[in-house]
């Protein structure tokens, strides 16, 4: 594989990412492995092929595979209702919270809106408080008739399956999968990973402007999502799941995991959208993305953190052919565009075009898009209008969903804290009842709006918190008899 070595090699160099770790299958041979580039930007470590990475969103597929062993032991079922194995579990949609399976939640067509609970995960509420919340979310689509990408609902549906075995989560993918295939670098615990010597540390762009130099300060604990998005590997490990996913299951002599179970996850259960190079439908299976294209189905899978993180699993069964590419950065498409490039020159023998330039332009646009947002920010108003005093807006706020939040003054300038962590945030004045605040370390340039209703006392009677308002569940009223909250 000298050209893709070569193209690994030189986007390093080029800083396009800080390191890269690439493995390669065909035919139950390990055929490419190895590290490029550093683990953490201004340290020498370099990354090789035992370097572990934060997986982000490829945990998913590997989660199915966890799942498909515990079916393959009898005791839960692809088809089994969350109301039979997790009887506190429920939807706010009946008919859902009724008859959503495993099946449902692996293929994010349960209707939960895309992303629940990911913005109250960031505020350091735990699984559970996470899982029993998802009930106050209206649903994005009606029951099976919509594909709606959701983290939490399949953590449920992960968490649900291994509670029928009489383990957690972790216990179950460590006992039915890591250990049996010597993945022993491999975990869906943060502080495994942590533990980890030979580690690669998160990457964003410096100051938030993407083609820069990148920085290493992010950290990312995933576990209240550990099925989602919370396993650690690297790219030897992964080599071994590749093989078994190719094999339909057979580890060595063994069957390790039944066919039929495994199989189940391959099988397109929704539309996901429109593959924009042949005009075709794209599928979603159970933690796969299913495609056909020239060479028959692919099965595939990217991750991302916006802490700094970005991977991809991509399989041509048909050809008893996969690669996995981890990196340490976000926002970039190198991962698709490296495996892209190893496509072509297999079946092409030589790229069709620059994959790596054409698939960070894509993450580009969708990384703006993220931001988009922000823009509403980006410039003062003309004349904008000077807040109230302080005490019109200092108190005690809380939902359901968001939980308490409380707005404090300390040195003239007003804060407001959100979450079990108690994270602190700076309200700037925007204009007069309008704040902006900055929930991401990792965007300091992304700004988002908090805005206060005055009541007839002159004082908020709630609070509209613009980034965890995107499912109508970030409006906080005011709690009752709350003192104003002064620092010194």
């Amino acid at each position: 594989m000298p050209k893709l070595k070569e193209l690994a090699r030189q986007i390093t160099d080029k800083a396009q990412v800080p390191g890269l770790s690439i493995a390669i299958v065909h035919r139950d041979e390990v055929v490419f492995l190895e590290g490029f580039g550093v683990r953490q930007t201004g340290r020498p470590e370099a990354v090789d092929d035992d370097t572990v990475f934060q997986l982000a969103s490829l945990s998913k597929p590997l989660s199915s595979t966890v799942v498909s062993a515990l079916v393959s032991d009898g005791k839960v079922s692809w088809d089994s209702r969350l109301r039979d194995i997790d009887p506190g579990f429920a939807l706010q949609d009946e008919l859902a919270a009724a008859n959503v399976t495993v099946r449902d939640l692996f293929a994010h067509r349960s209707g939960l809106p895309g992303h629940v609970g990911d913005d109250i995960e960031e505020l350091g509420f735990s699984q559970g408080e996470i899982l029993h919340r998802l009930r106050l979310a209206r649903p994005a689509y009606g029951f099976r008739n919509g594909y709606s990408y959701s983290n939490f609902g399949l953590t449920e549906a992960a968490v649900a399956a291994a509670r029928v075995s009489g383990q957690s989560w972790e216990e179950a993918a460590e006992d039915r999968l890591y250990k049996p295939l010597g993945m022993a670098s491999t975990s869906s615990r943060y502080r495994d990973f942590l533990n980890r010597p030979n580690r690669a540390g998160l990457h964003v762009p410096v100051d938030g402007i993407v083609g820069g130099s990148w920085a290493s300060f992010t950290k990312r604990n995933p576990d209240a999502q550990a099925p989602a998005g919370g396993a650690s590997s690297n790219a030897r490990d992964l080599t071994h799941w590749l093989r078994l996913l190719l094999a339909d299951g057979r580890h060595g002599a063994r069957q390790m995991i039944a066919r039929e179970a495994l199989q189940q996850a391959h099988i397109p259960a929704i539309v996901r959208g429109v593959d924009p190079n042949t005009g075709a439908a794209s599928f979603y299976g159970l933690g796969w993305n299913i495609d056909y294209r020239a060479h028959g189905v692919e099965w595939s899978h990217a991750g991302a953190f916006s802490a700094g993180a970005r991977t991809l699993v991509h399989l041509i069964p048909g050809e008893q052919l996969g690669i996995v590419v981890l990196s340490n950065a976000f926002p970039t498409g190198v991962p698709e565009g490296i495996a892209m490039t190893f496509f072509d020159l297999v079946f092409e023998g030589k790229p069709t075009k620059d994959w790596v330039t054409t698939a960070n332009d894509v993450f580009q646009a969708g990384y703006d898009a993220m931001l988009k947002p922000s823009l509403a920010y980006a410039s003062e108003p003309a004349s904008p209008a000077p807040p109230l005093a302080p005490e019109a807006y200092l108190g005690d706020y809380g939902n359901d969903y968001v939980g308490d939040a409380k707005v404090t003054e300390s040195g003239g300038a007003l804060y407001l804290h959100l979450g079990p962590a108690g994270r602190r945030f700076p309200l700037n004045p925007f204009n007069r009842d309008v704040f902006t605040y900055t929930p991401m370390s990792e965007a300091p340039k992304a700004r988002m709006g908090v805005s206060f209703l005055i009541g007839p006392d002159g004082k908020a009677s709630e609070v509209t918190i613009e980034d965890l308002n995107d499912y109508g569940m970030g409006r906080l009223t005011r709690m009752p008899s709350t003192a104003p909250q002064r620092s010194r």
